[in-house]
């Protein structure tokens, strides 16, 4: 499994805003999670499938968070490298952190 992965130090109430060149599947997810999720294990999220842009997600508490993007089609194909999208991800501050 192929997904661009960014590891960010975030605070209660930040938001993620990504921007993407084609529907992608985006998940916020603490360590344990994202261990589970890359083990193909059974995991949680926060996000999902997003077809338009820009995605924004909150961020429900303060700690290490794993933000992922992977294609939405899983065609083997689409599985074998990294996919090829313009992405942007970027962190908006909660006021006053």
């Amino acid at each position: 499994m192929k997904f661009i992965h960014q590891r960010e130090h975030l605070e209660e109430g930040d938001l993620v805003v990504i921007q993407c060149s084609q529907p992608c599947n985006i998940r916020l997810m603490n360590d344990a999670n994202f261990r589970a999720f890359r083990n193909r294990g059974r995991h949680s999220y926060h996000g999902g499938a997003f077809i338009k842009f820009p995605a924004k997600i909150r961020v429900p508490s303060s700690g290490f968070w794993n933000i992922t993007l992977d294609t939405v089609t899983r065609r083997a194909v689409s599985m074998t490298r990294k996919p090829q999208m313009e992405y942007s991800i970027r962190v908006v501050r909660r006021p006053g952190a």
